[in-house]
């Protein structure tokens, strides 16, 4: 399901801040090298996410899915001086290419990658975060985030990617379809969830941005 067409997606990201040059040679490597490369954040999302980091200025920011590391990226244009930025991930395959080009950027000494099930790696991450960006196992979102609010300090941000799936959120569910029941019952319940202030951007395929209470 498009939302938008892709000349209105391409006059919107001509409209907006230019794509840095590192990022688009990430883009360019991931199209190349990378199955599913369409999962990469891209260029009007990217910066919609640099935009929110540098409103936020934050001190620690957590990552909840890296794929080839471009989101990191953008967040990290955003952080404080002093700041640093944990990104997880499950697949080791990306490990190298990520380090790549978070080494490349002017972040790489404060950008640290962790390598395994988010919910067994954030326990042992004895921080508070800022800033937390959800963008892995859909299924998992509940969890996620659960895992992540006792470590968000109150007034941070916490945002969910890919929260409208296609569109599908707006149809029942096949039967053989576990994720978008999840995401649906996740999107009705956040709202009224009271720790939380929560609005859903119609961007790209849906983020919702929350605010700790």
């Amino acid at each position: 399901m498009h939302f938008l067409s892709p000349q209105l997606e391409d006059y919107i990201a001509r409209c907006s801040e230019e794509e840095p040059e590192l990022l688009q040679e990430l883009t360019r490597e991931t199209h190349l090298k990378v199955l599913r490369p369409r999962m990469i954040t891209g260029h009007f999302q990217g910066r919609v996410l640099s935009l929110i980091s540098r409103l936020a200025h934050p001190r620690n920011i957590l990552e909840i899915g890296t794929y080839t590391g471009y989101s990191a990226l953008c967040l990290a244009e955003g952080m404080a001086a002093d700041g640093a930025l944990h990104t997880v991930d499950l697949n080791p395959e990306l490990e190298e290419m990520q380090r790549r080009y978070f080494d490349r950027s002017p972040y790489g000494d404060r950008i640290f990658q962790h390598l395994g099930p988010a919910l067994e790696v954030i326990p042992k991450l004895d921080l508070t975060f800022d800033l937390v960006f959800i963008d892995a196992e859909k299924k998992e979102y509940p969890d996620y985030l659960e895992a992540v609010l006792p470590k968000t300090r109150k007034g941070g941000l916490i945002l969910l990617d890919n929260v409208l799936w296609s569109g599908k959120v707006l149809d029942p569910p096949e039967k053989k379809d576990k994720v978008t029941p999840i995401l649906q019952e996740l999107n009705a319940r956040l709202p009224s969830d009271r720790r939380l202030r929560t609005v859903l951007l119609p961007i790209r395929d849906g983020l919702t941005v929350c605010t700790v209470e």
